[in-house]
């Protein structure tokens, strides 16, 4: 009985934490905005319709993650499902990119549920908004292509050192205790990668952060070459 009530506490205290995290992320969105220039006039059908266009293709660059088995353990994948994100970002604003980033989760819960006790789809959402608000905050208060190309190396910098903080203050030992695997086997499998990773800051220094370094200067590089190519014809994106 009293297992069950610590577990049910620690489910709850979890889904409360993605709820804050959730509410807060878009209410940094939504003051982002307050400060920025003028946005361009879209309407809400329009609106609605370029983020559930790039959600739907950012679901499939999801679901369609690898591993990099030399840089971190098989349960850190890559994938670009950021890149149409930025794309919606980059038009609508930053509240859209934090919806759009929350609808891809949410579709691809729904098309392939989780294997990591939802603890890495609230990683990749936390993680996600952590490279792509600064980008697109940056690139709305300047707009131009050199202010994209600092806003995504902010972006890329932002993802490297808040998402290595967080999985160390949060998502790893949160992960352990929801999948049932000791932190110690979690760490064991960093130092099976690199022989330099005894605790959970080496982990994070030696795995996970090269792997969103990796992942922010691919997917900046992705965005600079395909923003005007694709986005036009895709969504009738003009600037």
């Amino acid at each position: 009985m009293t297992t069950l009530w610590q577990q049910t506490l620690d489910n709850l205290s979890f889904v409360l934490m993605c709820i804050a995290l959730v509410v807060g992320l878009a209410l940094l969105a939504r003051l982002a905005e307050r400060f920025l220039p003028e946005k361009r006039t879209v309407s809400s059908a329009r609106r609605v319709s370029i983020i559930g266009i790039c959600a739907a293709i950012a679901t499939v660059l999801h679901v369609l993650d690898f591993p990099l088995l030399f840089l971190a353990p098989g349960f850190y994948k890559l994938d670009f499902s950021e890149l149409p994100v930025l794309l919606c970002g980059f038009y609508l604003g930053p509240s859209a990119t934090v919806i759009c980033e929350g609808v891809k989760i949410l579709l691809k819960l729904l098309l392939k549920s989780t294997s990591t006790a939802f603890v890495g789809d609230l990683a990749n959402f936390v993680v996600g908004c952590s490279f792509v608000l600064p980008a697109t905050i940056f690139y709305h208060a300047h707009k131009s292509k050199h202010s994209a190309v600092i806003g995504l190396v902010l972006g890329t910098v932002s993802m490297t050192i808040l998402g290595s903080a967080f999985n160390a203050v949060y998502l790893l030992p949160k992960f352990a205790e929801l999948y049932g695997m000791p932190l110690e086997a979690i760490i064991g499998m960093g130092a099976d990668v690199h022989a330099g990773v005894h605790n959970v800051s080496t982990f994070v220094m030696l795995c996970v952060a090269p792997l969103n370094l990796v992942k922010g200067t691919v997917v900046s590089l992705l965005t600079l070459l395909l923003y005007k190519r694709v986005a036009r014809p895709l969504f009738g994106i003009r600037s």
